[in-house]
């Protein structure tokens, strides 16, 4: 779409749909958080589980093997999540899998024909589908570790800690952090288009 032909549909009060370029550096981008997820959880992963252990390793009082980043609030720990975020695995697994097989096809649907106007929502979606894609990974290619589970778990590794409290923030990975941004951000834009579209 030409930009008389964009500049035209924003006047009559229709979106502009993205060029192929547009869509493809989306796409890009999405890969290149994936990449990032997978990259960094197969990293993690395989250096803690290393023989011997790194140096540093520990336990703390709860039993968690921590391998400490900075200070005692930010660590690396291993963790394996067979359900969705903060630990909630009360579904049945085909049905969670099912569900984000189902997301990561929508959201790629909205990835593709967001508005190149709406440029907070657009980043927004490709965040978040960039986060469901990486941890759709996990449960379709991983290897099952529980007896009988038909899906493999996603890999956590990140661990925030409030010594204050005495609390562990939930372990996350890198597509999680991708999913809670672009949900921010995906707040924001819904707050900030009802003020752009009141300006005369």
């Amino acid at each position: 779409m030409s930009e008389s032909s964009r500049s035209e549909a924003s006047q009559a009060g229709v979106e502009p749909r993205p060029r192929a370029r547009e869509i493809g550096l989306r796409l890009a981008l999405v890969a290149l958080l994936v990449i990032a997820d997978l990259w960094s959880k197969s990293a993690v992963f395989a250096w803690l589980q290393s023989s011997p252990l790194p140096e540093g390793m520990s336990y703390d009082d709860h039993g968690h093997h921590r391998y400490k980043i900075f200070g005692e609030w930010f660590s690396f720990m291993l963790s394996w999540n067979p359900g969705m975020a903060w630990g909630f695995d009360k579904l049945p697994t085909w049905l969670l899998v099912g569900g984000r097989c189902g997301a990561v096809g929508f959201l790629l649907w909205l990835v593709v024909r967001s508005s190149p106007v709406q440029r907070v929502m657009t980043s927004a979606l490709v965040l978040i589908l960039s986060g469901a894609a990486g941890n759709l990974y996990d449960n379709l290619f991983m290897a099952p570790r529980r007896v009988g589970a038909r899906f493999g778990e996603v890999r956590d590794f990140l661990d925030v800690y409030f010594p204050v409290w005495d609390w562990h923030f939930p372990t996350f990975n890198v597509a999680d952090a991708c999913i809670t941004v672009g949900a921010v951000l995906l707040i924001l834009s819904s707050l900030l288009a009802p003020r752009a579209a009141a300006k005369p």
